[in-house]
């Protein structure tokens, strides 16, 4: 009786166990940050604009969803859009990757990303963006880098 109450014991071990593997498995999700600091230096091209700007990106691994926060200040005039892009290394320009919906400081967002734009964003090659009338390509611009 005994040696059966221990092999039933093991058994509902196991399966806990395995349970907890399986469903445990989701806490170990982990959030990513990412930084960029915006200027008309790092556009492409460079721009002689004297704004400033920064960028701040949280990528939660679990949900592949990135959250995003941008100030910036001292354009030439409003802001006519403002986008992630990617992916290109510095000097180097990309399509538009995430859109934000109102150019203006402070923007706040969150959105997707399949795993190969997480993959892109994780290795470096996004940056942010800020366009005006007077810089349609961009006024100023700032590669995200994982934050330190």
């Amino acid at each position: 009786m005994l040696r059966r109450s221990l092999v039933l014991t093991g058994a509902l071990t196991g399966a806990l166990a395995g349970y907890a593997l399986l469903f445990g498995g989701t806490a170990s999700a982990a959030t990513t940050k990412f930084h960029a600091t915006l200027t008309g230096a790092a556009e492409v091209p460079p721009t002689p604009s004297a704004a400033t700007g920064e960028a701040t990106v949280s990528l939660d691994t679990a949900t592949h969803e990135i959250t995003y926060d941008v100030t910036y200040a001292g354009l030439t005039g409003d802001a006519t859009a403002g986008h992630i892009h990617g992916p290109a290394e510095p000097g180097k320009n990309a399509g538009v990757v995430v859109p934000f919906a109102a150019p203006k400081s402070p923007i706040h967002g969150t959105a997707k990303l399949t795993a190969e734009q997480e993959q892109q964003l994780t290795s470096g090659q996004y940056y942010v963006n800020i366009h005006t009338k007077a810089h349609p390509g961009g006024e100023i611009r700032g590669q995200l880098t994982a934050a330190k």
